[in-house]
């Protein structure tokens, strides 16, 4: 089957560990995938006004799964977006202010909100990931649909911690990890591989016709739905266990790679 969709993550996959990508080489791939009629979309647990900063040439001629899958953008229009109910999201910051040692941000539809008692370490890192950032008093006070929780914290730290929110938020939020010590709490159900469903589903194009890859355990569902998934070199083990192929890492152009693999009618894409 002709490929119509590729689906790459963004940390880890398609940005090399410096966040950055070969642009040159990118854009010249990008036009030979619109000659072609192959969509292109970024699927990330980053923020929407993150990742078009990453597009600036072609950011409404791509689509977006953001927010690990709680937003969705096609070609700059909004096409879905997850919601708590405001008793849930009172619920989820209740727990996580249980342990004064948490920081963590509440990711919204018009913006990202973070404490302003939170060290300025965090609220640096945190601002690279969300660019439309607010810095307020009280969590409780927020006025916008919620959808989605991020933390950072050390990776020797984050198993108890996910064991801890599954019991504490089941049947609210899933705490998913994304790598480099990040984990996000999301809607059950709305991950990457919902969001790409969605645009799948407009598009009338079947999985079998798709491309994704990634790296890291929130790139689970959305490489298990696809024909052709791909791993990255640098990927979890966990990764490379749901995926049919793999590829370079994010430091050799290991996404870029696939896209000219699919431009090339290149194995695996010959049959």
């Amino acid at each position: 089957m002709i490929v119509k969709v590729i689906v790459t993550d963004m940390d880890g996959t398609f940005l090399n560990d410096a966040k950055q990508y070969d642009r040159s080489r990118f854009l010249a791939q990008f036009a030979q995938l619109q000659q072609q009629g192959i969509e292109f979309v970024v699927a990330s647990g980053n923020q929407y006004y993150q990742l078009i900063s990453f597009f600036p040439e072609i950011r409404d001629k791509i689509s977006y799964v953001a927010e690990n899958g709680a937003l969705v953008y096609e070609h700059g229009q909004q096409l879905f977006h997850g919601e708590l109910t405001r008793h849930e999201s009172q619920i989820v910051i209740g727990e996580l202010l249980k342990d004064s040692q948490l920081n963590f941000v509440a990711c919204g539809l018009e913006s990202a909100y973070v404490s302003d008692r939170a060290p300025d370490a965090f609220v640096a890192l945190m601002s690279k990931h969300y660019h439309r950032l607010q810095r307020i008093s009280n969590y409780h006070d927020i006025d916008d649909k919620l959808f989605k929780f991020s933390l950072n914290l050390p990776d020797s730290e984050i198993p108890l911690l996910i064991d801890k929110l599954h019991a504490s938020l089941d049947g609210i939020m899933k705490p998913v990890t994304s790598g480099f010590g990040f984990v996000d709490l999301i809607i059950p159900g709305l991950h990457k591989a919902n969001g790409i469903s969605r645009l799948l589903k407009r598009w009338n194009i079947s999985p079998q016709a798709c491309v994704a890859i990634g790296d890291s355990a929130n790139d689970t569902e959305m490489l298990k739905l696809v024909k052709y998934s791909f791993a990255m070199a640098n990927a979890a083990e966990s990764i490379k266990a749901v995926s049919r192929f793999a590829t370079d890492d994010n430091n050799h152009d290991g996404a870029l790679n696939v896209i000219q693999a699919v431009l090339d009618h290149a194995t695996p894409f010959n049959e």
